[in-house]
C-alpha cells in the first residue's frame, strides 16, 4: 500500500511530526528500531510528553501504524529521518544513527521519493554524509531521480504556544527542485515556510539558534556567580534589565544546562570549526561557565549546611525536579546528574522528588524517589529546587521551614537561599 509519509525515528521529534501529518490527512507510518515503542504506539500509548496517549489513539484510528520493518520504506512517497545526534564517549559528534538510517533507506529508495533529514548536525551533513550514502546505496541521483531536503526540527518540549503547525519551518534542498518538493510537503501541515539558500545554511542556522541560547545562558550564569561574590541580588538585576524594550533578550541563570539540544549542538559547531581550522572561542568560554554551575550548586549546599553546623557528609539532601526543563519528563543531560554525583561524592544521602520522573539513576545508582512531598520536606536537612515544575507550590516550599536552596530564584523566605 502506498504511503504519503514514513517517519524514521519516533522520539521527541518524529512522533510530533507524525501526529501533525496524520492530523493533516497524510497516510503516515512510523518506523523505529524499538519494538517496545512500536508496541506501545500500536496500543495507543505515547512515550512522548508533547503527544498525549489520546492523540496517539486518534492517530491509530485514522490509519497510523508503527513498525520495526524497514521494508515499509519501499511504499513511501516521503521519508523523513528524525534520528538522535548525540555525542560519543569522547564528547565528539555521533552521527551513527543518521548513517544507519540513511543506509537502510538507500537500499529501499524508489525513484521520485522525497527524503528529508531533520536531525541537528554540523554544516555539510546532508551533502557530505547523507547524500553519498543514499546515492551509492540506491544507484539513484539526487535532483534527478529523487529529492533530498534538510529541514531542521524546532521542537520545544512543554511549549504550549508553539507547536508544529505554527512554528516557522526552514526548508533547504540539495537542488532548487529538491527545495520545491520540500515546500510542497511541509506546506500541507505547517503555516509558515522559510526557504534557505542551501542545506549548509539551514544546518548552520539550526546550530546558531541553539548556540545563541547556550552563550546567553552562560552569560547570565556567570553574572549570577559574580553577583554572589559581590553580594548583589542577581534576580533583581535581571528583573530590571528585562524591562528594556529593545536591545536586550532576557535569560535566566540556573544549576546548569540540560536537554538534548542546548548542551550538545554547540559541540557539533565546535567540531566542524576545528576541522576547518577555526576556533569558536565564545562557545568554549560558554561551556566552561555552564559546566561550572553544578559544582557551584554543590558548594552552595555545603555552605548552607555549614551555616547550620552540619556537613554534607551524612546530611539528607532532597532534589526537587530532576528533569532538564520545567514541566517535562525528559532527563537527558539534566544538571541534576552532576549535582547528585557531587553531593554523593561528599557523603550526602541524596533523594529526589519529581512527579514526572519515575526513576533516576546516577552512575548506575538509583536515587530514592520521594512520593509524598510534605514528608520528604520534613525529613530533609537541605532541599535543592532544581526545576520549578508548576506542581510545586513555591509559597508552601518557602514556608515549610526546611532549609531551601532555590536555583531558579522563584522562592522567598528566611530559610530560602537563592542561587
Amino acid at each position: 500500500m502506498p504511503r504519503d509519509l514514513v517517519v524514521v525515528g519516533l522520539g521527541y521529534v518524529g512522533l510530533p511530526l507524525a501526529a501533525a501529518a496524520c492530523a493533516a490527512g497524510l497516510r503516515t507510518v512510523g518506523l523505529d528500531v524499538s519494538a517496545e515503542v512500536v508496541a506501545g504506539l500500536g496500543a495507543g500509548r505515547s512515550h512522548v510528553g508533547d503527544v498525549p496517549s489520546g492523540a496517539v489513539a486518534e492517530m491509530v484510528a485514522a490509519g497510523f501504524t508503527a513498525t520495526t520493518d524497514p521494508d515499509v520504506l519501499t511504499t513511501a512517497d516521503t521519508i523523513v529521518l528524525c534520528l538522535p545526534t548525540g555525542l560519543s564517549a569522547t564528547g565528539e559528534p555521533d552521527l551513527s544513527a543518521v548513517r544507519a538510517a540513511a543506509h537502510t533507506a538507500a537500499s529501499r529508495l524508489r525513484p521520485g521519493t522525497l527524503v528529508v533529514l531533520e536531525s541537528t548536525s554540523h554544516p555539510g551533513t546532508t551533502e557530505e554524509v547523507v547524500r553519498p550514502i543514499l546515492e551509492r546505496g540506491s544507484g539513484l541521483r539526487v535532483g534527478e531521480d529523487f529529492h533530498l531536503v534538510y529541514s531542521p526540527e524546532r521542537i520545544d518540549p512543554g511549549n504550549e504556544r508553539f507547536a508544529m503547525q505554527n512554528t516557522p519551518k526552514i526548508i533547504s534542498g540539495c537542488t532548487p527542485l529538491c527545495a520545491k518538493h520540500g515546500v510542497a510537503f511541509y506546506g500541507r501541515f505547517v503555516d509558515s515556510l522559510v526557504v534557505s539558500r542551501g542545506t549548509r545554511e539551514a544546518e548552520m542556522a539550526k546550530l546558531l539558534e541553539n548556540s545563541y541560547r547556550y552563550v546567553n545562558i552562560a552569560l547570565v550564569n556567570e553574572v549570577a556567580l559574580f553577583c554572589d561574590r559581590m553580594g548583589i541580588d542577581v534576580w533583581d538585576v535581571l528583573h530590571c534589565a528585562g524591562t528594556k524594550p529593545f536591545g536586550f533578550a532576557p535569560f535566566q541563570p540556573g544549576p546548569g544546562v540540560g536537554g538534548h539540544c542546548i548542551p550538545v549542538d554547540p559541540r557539533y559547531l565546535e567540531s566542524k570549526a576545528r576541522s576547518a581550522g577555526f576556533t569558536f572561542g565564545t562557545l568554549s568560554a560558554a561551556r566552561a561557565v555552564n559546566e561550572r554551575m553544578p559544582s557551584h550548586v554543590v558548594l552552595r549546599a555545603a555552605e548552607l549546611l555549614g551555616g547550620r553546623g552540619r556537613m554534607l557528609s551524612g546530611s539528607r539532601v532532597l532534589l526537587l525536579g530532576v528533569a532538564y526543563k520545567r514541566d517535562v519528563a525528559d532527563t537527558r543531560e539534566s544538571p541534576a546528574y552532576p549535582i547528585a554525583r557531587g553531593l554523593r561524592a561528599q557523603g550526602a544521602e541524596v533523594s529526589y522528588h519529581d512527579p514526572r520522573v519515575a526513576e533516576f539513576h546516577v552512575d548506575g545508582h538509583p536515587l530514592r524517589r520521594a512520593l509524598e512531598l510534605a514528608e520528604a520536606l520534613a525529613a530533609a536537612d537541605l532541599v535543592v529546587l532544581l526545576q520549578d515544575h508548576s506542581c510545586y507550590d513555591l509559597v508552601e516550599l518557602s514556608s515549610s521551614g526546611c532549609l531551601l536552596l532555590d536555583t531558579r530564584g522563584k522562592s522567598a523566605g528566611t530559610a530560602v537561599t537563592l542561587l
